[in-house]
């Protein structure tokens, strides 16, 4: 029987750099920062790499979703990750099933901010809500909200209309965060976040569009993308 071939050096590279990366940002990384991270200048040699992996049953991929790269039981094990006992029992019916349901809570503005419709993000239609596998969010969805994008401003961060962002719920953006903000006059919209001196610029992903720079006094954090559903229909 023929010996199986073990990882390479640049595959065992590749899988810590997505924990890492994971633990870190709570979300997995991109091809590029992948390739940057393992010192590969090509995507496609960074996908030969994740291809092989996937093949041999350490990732899973999914093409419709950003960012859609999640371990299985086996690369957990080569990783020496155990998962601790409340996440497991919080997250176990959920495994069991494959799937978690995301609230869905509305619209949210990617060009010029669209008027919210909701005073918060406390209620929504139960009948309203994403299936994901609970892979990409290891288990957890506590904190999670979706929210349906009306606009193009975001578009260079592969974020189009119509698509499904994932947002993990909080009130603080770091520098660089794309993050669902409300503004004064009761509208939202989908930016990325920047303190500016004593303002903040949110910037669009689109270069025919300027930016929106405001007193922080009128900006409300609502969460940050954590990822995003292609809408290919």
């Amino acid at each position: 029987m023929a010996k199986k071939k073990s990882l390479s050096e640049r595959q065992k590279n590749i899988l810590s750099f997505i924990h890492s990366y994971r633990e870190e940002h709570d979300r997995p990384p991109t091809i590029r920062e992948i390739g940057a991270a393992v010192d590969i200048s090509s995507t496609s040699v960074v996908n030969y790499n994740l291809t092989r992996l996937e093949e041999r049953k350490y990732l899973m991929r999914d093409a419709e979703v950003s960012r859609g790269i999640s371990f299985t039981d086996k690369a957990l094990e080569f990783l020496g990750v155990v998962a601790d006992s409340v996440n497991d029992a919080v997250g176990a019916v959920a495994a069991d099933m494959g799937l978690l349901k995301i609230p869905l809570r509305g619209n949210i503005g990617a060009s010029l901010p669209l008027e919210s419709v909701m005073s918060d993000f406390s209620s929504y239609d139960e009948e309203d809500a994403i299936e994901i596998s609970s892979s990409m969010v290891n288990g957890r969805s506590q904190d999670l909200f979706a929210l349906r994008v009306d606009g193009d401003s975001m578009i260079d961060a592969m974020v189009n209309d119509g698509d499904i962002v994932i947002m993990k719920h909080q009130q603080t953006a770091n520098n660089g965060d794309m993050v669902a903000v409300w503004l004064e006059g009761d509208t939202m919209t989908l930016k990325y976040f920047f303190y500016e001196g004593d303002q903040i610029r949110l910037q669009p992903a689109n270069p025919t569009m300027d930016p929106i720079i405001v007193d922080p006094e009128v900006v409300q954090v609502q969460g940050k993308v954590m990822m995003v559903l292609r809408q290919t229909a």
